[in-house]
């Protein structure tokens, strides 16, 4: 993939809210594409040198419903895998590069969301690989253990065991089925290690309250 410097990153980015969803520096989302404001946007992106999306979750309201708000950090992404369906849908892999915050939203004749961003806070995201001197792997998978089954969720631990700790941490944080309030929190957390004790938390949460407060 295409390694960006700070001074690359453009001022402006098409967004798309997407609940639930998230994206982290050096993981990859895949998407499927399919409303036509949106189907808009990707025609319009790839016509960029950058070819960024900026991934952003709404702000989640009770009983499920709309704010129109959008939550200020997301993660953008480059579009680095397309492939257009005999259905005119898109099926699209988005590589993250950086996060960013929302300015303001743009004003404009498109049918999707643009945003001013400000990538100035993450500039450790453009980096190598994160690492967390604290990892200790063995207690790490030995939770998330218990929560896969508990959640009945089922992984190839052999491939677990061999992953360094950032490509773990992070697609663990994007694959496990927390809550889209829960997810922004991981985004949101500032180091790796910060976000390795999230999930640890998230997910002896979980045990908690799936096994009626009887994890130890």
């Amino acid at each position: 993939m295409r390694m960006f410097a700070a001074a690359d990153l453009p001022e402006t980015i098409p967004v798309f809210p997407l609940p639930g969803a998230l994206l982290l520096p050096r993981a990859r989302l895949p998407l499927n594409i399919f409303e036509p404001r949106y189907l808009a946007m990707l025609d319009d992106i790839l016509k960029t040198p950058h070819r960024l999306i900026g991934m952003i979750q709404p702000v989640a309201m009770p009983e499920g419903k709309s704010s129109g708000r959008l939550h200020q950090i997301g993660c953008a992404g480059r579009v680095t895998q397309f492939q257009e369906t005999d259905d005119g849908r898109y099926m699209i892999t988005l590589s993250g590069v950086s996060r960013f915050r929302i300015k303001s939203e743009r004003e404009g004749f498109t049918p999707y969301i643009r945003a001013d961003v400000d990538w100035d806070s993450f500039h450790r995201d453009l980096g190598k690989p994160e690492i967390d001197e604290n990892f200790d792997r063995e207690a790490f998978l030995d939770a998330l253990k218990r929560y896969f089954e508990t959640a009945q969720l089922k992984s190839d631990w052999g491939s677990l065991k061999e992953a360094d700790e950032e490509l773990l941490v992070n697609s663990l944080s994007m694959l496990c089925p927390f809550d889209p309030e829960e997810k922004q929190a991981l985004l949101e957390a500032p180091t790796l290690q910060n976000r390795r004790e999230t999930i640890v938390t998230l997910m002896e949460f979980a045990l908690a309250g799936g096994e009626e407060g009887s994890i130890q």
